[in-house]
């Protein structure tokens, strides 16, 4: 019987193990739990924004031209004669004072011949004096031969005289009355011929004043064709200068861009009132000088579509200064600056706007994408007219993933701040 019971047992020892083992095989993907899976987070993404505010805006417009002076002169020799004085004054590059004497034509023949006329007249005076009171004479013998001849022919009516007699008297009458017609056409003769004497003489003092060549205004010499001693021919070039009252800069801007300039200064402005400055880049700094503007071009240029505006520079010459602003002359090559007066408005950079949209930071910290209309562009800074609002945070980078909802964690960009305020103001680099 023991033996028995050793073998089941033995049996169970071996079954009951392989049993379990069996069972814990079939029933482990039913037990088996998946690990609690961790929660991850995304932090929020750094991004530089503006916090958006009115700042003071100068609307404007920048073109480019050459310098000219306002007035060209030039000396034209009017009489022929040589040169008998010059002017120290008279050189490339000086200036000469209104009124100076730049230089004289020998005037000798002209004052002979204003001798000659009036020598001339004056032998119009003597002669007019002598036919004066030879006319006395002669109107007085012709009084008398008109009584003789009344006479006669009151006798010849009562008989006494005889037609003989009376055709004398009247033939010596009319000899008397032509001879008062011949003395009288005289004197109008010589009337006539002084009034040509004096047209010769105005002529000939008008060119005794020519020659002598006096500067007009405050003139800057440019180029000098006579010299001492020289004979200069009537018609030819002796000086070109220049006015220096003023210089003029036609300066050419895209009429594409003119409109929200000018509609920045009101209803019925023109383009006349904008304030000009003109500037020349120099080393190591930049040169302005206060214009205005004078007037603008006719034409509009058909390649660039642009239209030439004047400004004129009052002075040049006494706003110069030595080592710091050097003289506006002739054909330097400037920068034009027109402005309206300053405004309120949003400004932001043009960067930050892409395809009429940008990106700005919602109350949550996420990001939202809003349309947004420019009114003009200038140094980078954009002026906003619609799509934005005081205290709205502009994004002024591009997060690596720009997905609206996304959240962001601001960061204010002072410095932009501060760069686009002085573009709005037209203070960029300076």
């Amino acid at each position: 019987m023991k033996p028995m019971v050793t073998v089941i047992l033995r049996a169970l020892a071996v079954l009951v193990p392989s049993a379990l083992g069996a069972l814990a095989i079939l029933f482990s993907g039913a037990l088996a739990q998946a690990p609690e899976a961790k929660q991850k987070t995304q932090p929020p993404v750094p991004v530089r924004v503006l916090t958006l505010a009115p700042v003071e805006v100068v609307p404007r417009i920048t073109g480019y031209g050459t310098v000219a002076p306002a007035r060209d002169w030039r000396a034209v020799a009017r009489v022929e004669g040589e040169v008998v004085e010059t002017s120290p004054l008279l050189a490339n590059g000086q200036l000469a004072p209104k009124g100076t004497v730049l230089l004289k034509i020998d005037d000798t023949d002209l004052k002979l011949a204003l001798a000659q006329i009036d020598a001339q007249a004056a032998a119009l005076d003597v002669k007019d004096e002598t036919l004066q009171a030879s006319l006395g004479i002669s109107r007085s013998d012709l009084a008398l031969s008109q009584s003789e001849f009344d006479r006669q022919k009151r006798l010849q009516g009562q008989g006494v005289a005889t037609q003989a007699q009376l055709d004398q008297a009247g033939r010596t009458t009319l000899a008397a009355q032509a001879k008062v017609t011949e003395i009288e056409n005289q004197l109008a003769l010589n009337k006539a011929e002084r009034a040509v004497l004096a047209a010769q003489r105005a002529i000939a003092a008008r060119n005794l004043d020519f020659a002598t060549i006096t500067a007009p205004y405050d003139l800057r010499i440019d180029t000098v064709n006579a010299e001492l001693g020289q004979v200069v021919t009537r018609g030819a070039t002796l000086v070109a200068a220049e006015g220096t009252e003023a210089a003029e800069v036609t300066a050419q801007f895209p009429i594409g861009r003119m409109g929200p300039v000018v509609r920045a200064l009101g209803p019925g402005a023109t383009v006349t009132d904008l304030t000009a400055v003109v500037r020349l880049s120099a080393p190591g700094h930049e040169v302005s000088w206060p214009a205005k503007v004078d007037r603008v071009g006719e034409t509009i240029d058909p390649r660039t579509q642009s239209a030439g505006i004047v400004v004129r520079v009052a002075d040049p010459l006494d706003l110069a200064q030595p080592g710091v602003r050097p003289p506006l002359r002739r054909n330097m090559f400037v920068e034009v600056e027109l402005s309206a007066p300053p405004r309120k408005a949003l400004a932001v950079p043009a960067s930050a706007i892409q395809e009429g949209r940008a990106l700005v930071v919602g109350t949550d910290n996420t990001l939202e994408l809003r349309p947004v209309e420019t009114a003009y562009v200038m140094d980078g800074a954009a002026i906003v007219a619609d799509g934005l609002q005081p205290g709205d945070r502009l994004v002024v980078t591009d997060p690596s993933v720009a997905v609206p909802g996304m959240a962001v964690k601001p960061v204010e960009d002072k410095a932009l701040r501060a760069q686009i305020a002085a573009a709005a103001k037209g203070e960029a680099g300076q």
